[in-house]
This record gives C-alpha cells, sequence and structure tokens, in this order.
C-alpha cells in the first residue's frame, strides 16, 4: 500500500515533471495565459499519459525492442487523436485557444520520458499510478502558473462558464492596472525562473533538515 501511495504521490511532489524534472517546458510557458487553457492541456496529458502508460505496459514484452520508441509514438499518438477529438466536439473554445500545442502532446517529453523510463519496465497498476501522479502534478503546475500569470497579467483568472457565469473572476487592484510583461513569453520565462529557484530552496531546505534529524 505504501509503495502505491508513494508511485502516485512522487510525481506531485517530489518528482514534479515541471518544477523538479523540467519536462514539457513548451506547452507549459505557452498555454499558460488563462486558467482554463491550463487545465485543458493538464486534462489532455493525462488521459494520454495514464493510457499510454497502460497500454506499453501491457505491451512490453511483445513490442521489439529496436523499435520501441516508435512503437510507444503510435499508441501515444492514437491517445491523442482521440483527446483532439473529444475537444473539437465538446471544448471547441479550449481546442481553439491550444492549437498546436494539444497535438504536439504525442511528442511531448514527460510523455515518451514515462514510457520509455517506467511503463516500459513496470507493471500495468505501477505505470497507472505513475501516470496518474505525474499527470496530477504537471496539471497542478500548469495551474499554478497560469493563475499567477493570469491573475497578474490581465487582472482575471479565467474558468470554465456555468450557467450565466461566464467562468471569468476580476482580481482587485490588477484588474485596472495589469502587469503585461506577464501574458508574455518573458514573464513566462521570469515566473518559471522563480518558481523553480523556490523549488530548488524547498528541497535544500528539507534535505538539511533530513541531515540534522539523522545526525
Amino acid at each position: 500500500m505504501k509503495a502505491n501511495i508513494k508511485e502516485l504521490t512522487k510525481g506531485i511532489f517530489k518528482e514534479n515533471p515541471t518544477f523538479i524534472i523540467m519536462l514539457g517546458m513548451c506547452p507549459t510557458l505557452a498555454v499558460t495565459t488563462q486558467l482554463v487553457n491550463a487545465i485543458g492541456m493538464g486534462a489532455g496529458v493525462l488521459f494520454v499519459l495514464l493510457f499510454s502508460n497502460i497500454f506499453i505496459s501491457l505491451l512490453k514484452n511483445v513490442i521489439p525492442n529496436s523499435v520501441r520508441i516508435p512503437c510507444y509514438v503510435v499508441v501515444i499518438a492514437s491517445f491523442v487523436t482521440i483527446v483532439q477529438m473529444v475537444f473539437h466536439a465538446y471544448l471547441p473554445s479550449i481546442y481553439e485557444a491550444l492549437g498546436v500545442y494539444l497535438p504536439l502532446i504525442v511528442v511531448n517529453c514527460i510523455i515518451l520520458g514515462r514510457a520509455e523510463a517506467f511503463a516500459n519496465k513496470n507493471t500495468v497498476i505501477d505505470s497507472a499510478l505513475d501516470a496518474i501522479g505525474m499527470g496530477i502534478g504537471f496539471t497542478l503546475a500548469l495551474s499554478l502558473i497560469s493563475i499567477i500569470r493570469e491573475s497578474f497579467g490581465a487582472g482575471t483568472i479565467t474558468f470554465f462558464a456555468i450557467g450565466s457565469w461566464d467562468g471569468i473572476i476580476k482580481v482587485p487592484f490588477f484588474n485596472k492596472w495589469p502587469i503585461r510583461v506577464m501574458t508574455l513569453a518573458a514573464g513566462a520565462l521570469l515566473l518559471m525562473g522563480y518558481l523553480k529557484a523556490f523549488f530548488n530552496w524547498n528541497s535544500e531546505r528539507k534535505a538539511r533538515k533530513a541531515e540534522e534529524v539523522k545526525a
């Protein structure tokens, strides 16, 4: 049970794909101008990661080693196509906002990396737990970045519209005096640098505390 919990939670905290491993930076910086887009991308990656990990783990003894990467891409592309079709049919606004980054999930380093480094060597259950943890960690990271960028840069937080509610929350002060650079590529890189520095500091702090406890 503890091993399962460890596999599930490692992608959320200890091995977060965005802040710790630094994978999938291209969509991370590109789609985090609005919270709704970040959640959409995170959900798409989670779906593809989960089912591709499961299928690759099931087929790991069947796929020839010499063509394993092309086989991974075919499996991943199949699930990305499903995600594209669902988004196009039921979430057209998010489909348009994500644009080319939605089909590019096929070559996302997180998904290919977990297929090669984990699903190819572990059981179906462990691979599914790893995928869920990594997917949730990626979604939370995108959501955090998008909340900061959108609230500072546009003075709003955009969520899914529900009924008569348009899904837009106005942020005091920044709604009138936004910091526009946060919505640009430069703002995304600057924010990512500060967040990475914070998580590095936090990891080092925990490591020092662990050493002090052992001493």
